[in-house]
């Protein structure tokens, strides 16, 4: 099916999930985080039929287009005509949340060099930075059991995650959940510049210092002010004019 015919066959409210979706790939792979085909972003489609949006197993972040991009039941299962597979490992992890979480509507993971030097850590995340203190509000870890192909995995999981939006997957990485694809991104992106200053604050060999835990628990309010309540969307019109720019293909 070709691109137009994919636009004119879903909904208003599919193709901007589509849209946006796309648009998170392309700019995961801008930013050097992506880890060729191996980690996932997933987006729940409106309506009642708990339709997911994941990428074509084979296909590059940067190559990943608003038609291009799978569209899953909960189960994994290919509800609409695709070339393209999904891996299951990937959506193990994926339909866990969704499943679980009505609010997560965007679950975004990734294996940055960063994100898995930390969760190898086990102190883990360190109130070290700015950055660090936002998840450090509602942040969870999980342990590693293995490449996630087990559905007695799923529960274990979803416990750890709990009500969080960030999660450090333990020797495997981040990931962040979200209401909206613009905030998932910011969550992550947010989490990853915490991960690389950490790393960059303990190579440098001196004493470090962290932050008061009285002024971590009033982040919450901070972010909500900073952001203006607006969340991701406050960055998110500004990182698609970056794509337009880079010719990003997240639009067809």
């Amino acid at each position: 099916m070709s691109d137009d015919a994919i636009k004119l066959s879903v909904s208003e409210e599919e193709w901007q999930t589509r849209v946006d979706l796309a648009a998170c790939y392309n700019i995961v792979a801008h930013y050097g985080w992506d880890d060729l085909i191996f980690t996932h972003i997933s987006a729940r489609i409106p309506g009642p039929e708990h339709h997911f949006l994941i990428n074509p197993y084979g296909m590059m972040f940067d190559e990943i287009s608003a038609s291009s991009l799978v569209k899953v039941d909960i189960d994994g299962n290919k509800v609409s005509e695709s070339d393209y597979d999904i891996n299951p490992a990937g959506y193990t992890i994926h339909s866990a949340i969704h499943a679980a979480r009505n609010n997560a509507l965007c679950v975004l993971h990734l294996h940055t060099n960063e994100g898995v030097a930390v969760s190898a850590q086990k102190a883990g995340l360190l109130p070290l930075s700015q950055q660090s203190l936002f998840p450090l509000t509602n942040l969870g870890y999980h342990n590693y059991e293995g490449v996630a192909l087990r559905d007695d995995e799923k529960p274990r999981l979803v416990a750890d995650l709990g009500t969080n939006n960030f999660i450090i997957l333990r020797n495997h990485g981040l990931l962040t959940c979200a209401e909206s694809i613009a905030d998932a991104f910011l969550y992550m992106y947010v989490l990853q510049r915490a991960c690389e200053i950490q790393l960059l604050a303990q190579s440098g060999g001196g004493e470090l210092v962290q932050v008061h835990p009285e002024i971590i628990a009033g982040m919450q309010a901070a972010v909500e002010q900073v952001t203006k309540s607006a969340g991701g969307m406050l960055a998110w019109p500004g990182i698609l004019r970056k794509l337009d720019r880079l010719g990003a293909p997240y639009a067809s």
